[in-house]
């Protein structure tokens, strides 16, 4: 069993998820809270194995919430909130940064297929949430336990010339990892990155912007068409594959799901390997699955460069791991080893160590 606890100020939204996650065997609700300190107090007395969290609360909010449980007794947090509001998905995006490792919009529409599909959606997601492997916060308000490298500078005519894309792949507790390796590179980063990180629906736009605003790259939801720039990261829509083609231009197309997920880090690394090859950098992240670690193979075998996140930190380690077993990535290592790794060889054209 799995054992949750509801945290939510309104009653209706408790009781909708109570009925939800009561109606699968394998989960049990053994507590609701309609603030932080209630939820505190309840952790305090019984520890469960998974937290829902909005964000918007009275007397204490999802934020600083999350950052009690992560500084104190880390448990699964998984944010359940109103994406629409541009006020909440700040919070939200921060309340990631501090140790959630999944996001949920609220339910709407209850009765509909939209929200038997958010239903089934949900349930998924805690029992997903139930295998991560959570860390302890630092203290200090805000800081994570992935180091943050000193930033590297240089002249763009620096760059080895021998690579055209770098694309990366996550899943589960990937935004935050996501987060840190980009805010480690220069703007002047001589290479595009391409980025397909699996997130709820609504999410997405809200992903790049926070992207944007940690790092000194631009970070876009990538359109149709698209060049591909230097110092530029393009995150794969919501609903559409994105893939690379000839010239440098996204691609993105509803083809059918691959792994049951669309965008799927599978299609972006096919099209790398395939229009890059020798010339490409693969990274696969911590996530749920094994999305993207055959394709991460192709590139392998194509001559490009691969790294999968190692076991220690993952959140979890279904994708890298998978990758590890195939034999698809040259390097295994923790995402700051990675982006170093990267930097040596976009920029010197290092490939041995």
């Amino acid at each position: 069993m799995i054992n949750v606890l509801i945290v939510d100020d309104s009653s209706s939204v408790r009781n909708y998820l109570a009925y939800v996650l009561g109606s699968d065997p394998q989960l049990r609700v053994v507590g609701q809270a309609k603030n932080g300190n209630e939820a505190l107090q309840f952790i305090n007395r019984q520890m469960p194995d998974v937290v829902t969290m909005d964000i918007n609360m009275p007397v204490m909010d999802g934020l600083e919430t999350t950052r009690k449980i992560m500084e104190t007794t880390p448990v699964p947090i998984v944010i359940i909130s109103a994406n629409w509001e541009p006020e909440n998905v700040a919070l939200t995006f921060r309340a990631v940064e501090a140790g959630a490792i999944s996001l949920l919009t609220k339910p709407t529409g209850i009765g509909t297929p939209q929200a038997r599909q958010w239903e089934v959606e949900t349930v998924a997601t805690i029992k997903q949430a139930a295998m991560a492997k959570v860390r302890r916060l630092r203290s200090k308000k805000g800081m994570s336990l992935i180091r943050h490298e000193k930033k590297i500078s240089f002249k763009s005519e620096h760059n080895s010339g021998e690579y055209g894309v770098v694309v990366i792949g996550a899943s589960t507790g990937g935004p935050p990892v996501i987060k840190n390796m980009l805010s480690s590179l220069p703007a002047d980063f001589p290479v595009p990155i391409m980025l397909v990180q699996h997130i709820s629906r609504g999410f997405t736009s809200g992903f790049a912007q926070w992207l944007d605003s940690q790092s000194q790259l631009k970070v876009f939801v990538a359109s149709h068409s698209q060049r591909i720039r230097q110092g530029c990261v393009y995150v794969a829509p919501e609903g559409f594959h994105m893939s690379v083609r000839d010239g440098g231009y996204v691609t993105l197309s509803d083809d059918p799901p691959e792994y049951s997920v669309r965008p799927a880090v599978s299609y972006l690394f096919k099209s790398a390997a395939q229009v890059y090859k020798n010339r490409s950098v693969g990274v696969l992240l911590t996530g749920m699955g094994s999305d993207g670690a055959a394709e991460l193979k192709l590139i392998r075998n194509a001559g490009g460069v691969t790294f999968a996140q190692d076991k220690a930190s993952s959140v979890v380690h279904g994708m890298p791991g998978k990758a590890v077993q195939l034999d698809s990535a040259d390097y295994v290592l923790p995402p700051d080893q990675i982006i170093i790794r990267i930097m040596d060889i976009v920029i010197k054209g290092i490939k041995n160590w």
